[in-house]
């Protein structure tokens, strides 16, 4: 593993220091191996582990490309440790949600455009009437999608939707179990988009923040963790 772990790093620095940017071919397996005085069975576990993080891209037959390296990207690796959480570390995950969308919807409301709230606005009235508790939590996750890429920082997004495949069983058990839970969700939502849509940052931040933590705090009394 320590000579793996060395191939690796020495193809990051590669990338680090510019030698390889995003869409380049790297050189061919016995030429590389040379160079960074590997062998070509630890040069290809670490092409290997690379590729796994979405660093690398192997094209049979073409060769090994160095990815786009955009933050969704990369940051989709972190999305699959997250679904293997148990359902108490959960509540981490919407304390770091707490932080972060409050946040990121207060830089929405300065940075969407006129078309970009209109767009907001079509998916709040996309919802039925009375929707099903799956058709409520895929609109919730398109609403907070759609803020997430106003904030105009795609690292941020990408955290934000990396956090929101671990909180949607929660959500969608918080849909079948509590009372009231699809209206207080209907009612928040606007409330954020009207605030957002009135440019008032400061209190779409306070929305969003209340909408997260309401269902934080449901969930701890549902885990018995308060």
């Amino acid at each position: 593993m320590a000579v793996t772990d060395a191939a690796i790093d020495k193809i990051k620095q590669m990338i680090v220091s510019g030698e390889l940017a995003p869409g380049d071919r790297l050189p061919k397996e016995a030429d590389l191996a040379e160079r960074l005085g590997l062998s070509r069975n630890s040069l290809r576990e670490a092409v290997r582990a690379l590729s796994l993080i979405n660093v690398l891209d192997v094209r049979q037959g073409d060769g090994t490309y160095v990815t786009s390296l955009e933050p969704r990207l990369l940051l989709d690796t972190m999305s699959f440790v997250l679904d293997l959480h148990r359902d108490d570390t959960v509540i981490q995950f919407f304390e770091v949600r707490r932080i972060l969308e409050p946040a990121a919807t207060a830089m929405a409301t300065e940075l969407m455009t006129d078309a970009d709230i209109d767009a907001l606005r079509v998916i709040l009235e996309s919802l039925p009437e009375r929707p099903t508790v799956e058709e409520l939590v895929a609109n919730d996750l398109q609403f907070h999608h759609r803020i997430a890429q106003g904030s105009g920082n795609s690292v941020l997004c990408s955290f934000i939707e990396s956090l929101s495949g671990p909180t949607t069983r929660a959500r969608i058990w918080r849909g079948l179990t509590q009372e009231g839970a699809m209206e207080k969700t209907r009612e928040q939502h606007t409330a954020i988009y009207e605030a957002i849509a009135a440019r008032q940052a400061d209190v779409a931040r306070a929305w969003a923040t209340v909408h997260v933590a309401g269902v934080e705090s449901w969930l701890r009394r549902a885990l018995e963790l308060d």
